[in-house]
């Protein structure tokens, strides 16, 4: 704690020094911002609440990009894995959720896409047949890769017991997405 005041301090005091007459607020607790211009900082989400949002931003990626694959893809073994993720992810969503309910402090998962995610789903929306099932076999190969790498990392490290066992109970289950996602035949 004495290192994040430290760090706001400074932070504060740089923006002090940048020539702006307007107040610097600078808080160290849980809800830490920086106020300058009128300019709201809110804090880096913990370690917990980051977690939660990867997976449903996760969840979020590969049911909207396997909407896309239900109409776009010309290969049926594409449709039926499509079909597969929606529902897995949506049950995996569901899961999140009740890992969450009641937790003190609230972790309330968030499931924007991040831009790499968003700029996948982009690029998939522009294409068709082919093309769509290559780039769509690529992204779920990638996307699971990257949440069995989150799942893994936090079962072994993360602090909220729930959300431990939200993630151990859920990497047989990308393990296998995943091995799914390297068989896909564009």
């Amino acid at each position: 704690m004495k290192v994040a005041a430290i760090t706001l301090s400074a932070a504060a005091l740089a923006l002090a020094a940048c020539g702006h007459k307007d107040k610097t607020t600078v808080t160290t607790d849980n809800t830490t911002t920086i106020t300058a211009n009128d300019t709201v900082v809110a804090p880096a989400p913990s370690a917990d609440q980051a977690f939660a949002n990867a997976a449903a931003a996760s969840d979020a990626f590969e049911i909207a990009t396997s909407k896309l694959a239900l109409t776009k893809s010309s290969s049926s073994s594409i449709k039926t894995f499509a079909q597969k993720m929606i529902d897995a992810h949506t049950d995996s969503t569901a899961k999140l959720k009740a890992a969450v309910a009641g937790l003190t402090p609230t972790i309330t998962p968030d499931p924007t896409l991040t831009s790499d995610q968003q700029t996948k789903l982009d690029s998939l929306q522009g294409l068709n047949g082919t093309a769509f099932d290559k780039a769509y076999a690529a992204a779920q190969v990638e996307g699971h890769q990257k949440t069995l790498d989150t799942l893994r990392a936090y079962s072994s490290g993360g602090a909220v017991p729930a959300l431990k066992v939200f993630a151990t109970k859920l990497v047989p289950t990308v393990t296998a997405h995943l091995n799914m996602a390297k068989g896909l035949k564009a």
